[in-house]
């Protein structure tokens, strides 16, 4: 009877600690979709926008009209809609297959690295709800992330900053 009891206590022990152990890791839409490695990869896909970037979890990447090398204009309201793509610390991103240009990082104001492509900082849409969705193309400057570096061609007419949520 008391080996069975012990018994039971560890597997409920390891079954507490794998739960826990999954609610700790990053989400994968979220603002550091680094894996468990801390390892970032960022991919491609093609659409009739052409080949653009993507993220580890498959999802479209944008870059925005109003940043330059290594810098950011979206903050505050604009990163909860427009979540950037960032890795661990001592981590750099990897390409995939298909991605050409060079990946980089750069340090924001609040210390996240934030991944670039030659030179220019790497977003998710909100709105894009699986991989391949493209819904954030010309929206409040945003555009699709191409490989070849491009702007990603005539940008959609776009609702208001306070419809989308910043």
């Amino acid at each position: 009877m008391v080996r069975s009891s012990h018994f039971v206590r560890l597997v409920m022990l390891v079954a507490i600690a794998s739960i826990a152990l999954v609610a700790c890791q990053p989400s994968a839409g979220g603002a550091s979709p680094a894996s468990s490695a801390g390892a970032v990869t960022v991919g491609s896909a093609s659409s009739s926008l052409g080949t653009f970037l993507t993220g580890p979890n498959g999802k479209t990447l944008y870059t925005h009209a109003g940043d330059s090398v290594n810098t950011s204009t979206c903050t505050d309201g604009c990163l909860t809609a427009w979540p950037a793509l960032a890795v661990a610390s001592g981590q750099q991103p990897t390409a995939g297959s298909g991605v050409t240009g060079t990946l980089g990082t750069f340090s924001r104001s609040d210390g996240t690295l934030q991944v670039t492509y030659n030179g220019l900082p790497l977003y998710y849409w909100q709105g894009d709800a699986k991989a391949g969705d493209t819904t954030g193309q010309g929206v409040n400057g945003f555009s699709v992330a191409l490989v070849s570096g491009s702007a990603s061609g005539t940008p959609a007419a776009s609702a208001s900053s306070s419809a989308r949520g910043y």
